[in-house]
């Protein structure tokens, strides 16, 4: 019998940055009876770091999902370099996956395998062929940009929270990825260790020139590492702008969410938000 590899459904050409790479389109989502978005648009850039913010229950994070194809919208479209993901099957959604990498909320690291291997389990499944020591080797390149370099044959049991962050993003960033998806990433982090990942997704922005989707309830985060910021509320989003634009936005929705969570971010900013 003969087999026919795959052939990659994505046709991925890196945009130049600034230009759209991620689009969504008039984008509806419901779970039985609670509708999560009405007519949701959104436009993602090449190179920036853009935050989605809102309330718990808004559905920031199932917005990743339905990027790399963990959720389906019930209508609308999501664009991907001009190509739309709507029709992709599970299987297409492979290809979607080695350039869109995500860092889950809890890190999701197999327990039973080393933080070595668990680096490794995404590199075996998109480059089933790579030589046994370039696979080590890029393992080791991803614990030095986390700051975590010799770990290896520790296990996830062995490492504090916010060491299983940054092995989580180690391993989202394994492929190369061109974006990175971040599932609030500072959330039950202290805030020394809260700093330490802001610093991060900065870091990779610089290093990597990786596009980034931060989904966060975290004020401060949002403030420090984002070009541009979207605030999710009643179904849609209301509002994206610049950290600045956002300080002083007159939106209700934006400034009651902003007016809740003062306390949280003016030390960090040195300003107050306006009345």
């Amino acid at each position: 019998m003969l087999f026919h590899r795959r052939q990659p459904r994505l046709k991925f050409q890196p945009p130049q940055k600034g230009e759209e790479l991620i689009r969504f389109e008039h984008l509806q989502k419901s779970f039985g009876p609670k509708r999560v978005y009405d007519d949701l648009m959104l436009s993602v850039y090449a190179g920036e770091t853009l935050t989605v913010i809102g309330g718990s229950g808004t559905g920031k994070s199932v917005l990743l999902k339905c990027l790399i194809g963990l959720l389906r919208p019930d209508a609308g479209r999501i664009l991907f370099d001009g190509q739309e993901l709507n029709d992709f099957r599970e299987e297409d959604f492979i290809d979607v996956r080695r350039h869109v990498a995500m860092v889950f909320q809890g890190a999701a690291l197999f327990d039973s395998l080393t933080v070595g291997e668990n680096i490794a389990y995404p590199l075996r499944e998109h480059f089933p062929h790579m030589p046994p020591d370039e696979l080590r080797a890029r393992v080791a390149e991803k614990l030095r940009l986390v700051n975590l370099p010799g770990i290896e044959d520790m296990k996830p049991a062995d490492l504090s929270g916010g060491m299983k962050k940054r092995v989580g993003l180690a391993r989202a960033i394994a492929t190369d990825p061109e974006v990175i998806l971040w599932d609030e990433p500072t959330t039950g982090l202290d805030p020394v260790t809260t700093e330490t990942i802001n610093q991060m997704i900065r870091s990779m922005q610089k290093q990597l020139g990786c596009t980034s989707i931060v989904v966060t309830h975290d004020m401060m985060s949002a403030f420090s590492v984002s070009d541009r910021i979207a605030m999710l509320a009643n179904r849609r989003i209301v509002q994206v702008g610049t950290p600045e634009e956002m300080r002083v936005s007159t939106v209700p929705e934006v400034r009651a969410f902003l007016d809740a969570r003062r306390g949280e971010f003016e030390s960090q900013v040195g300003v107050g938000v306006a009345p």
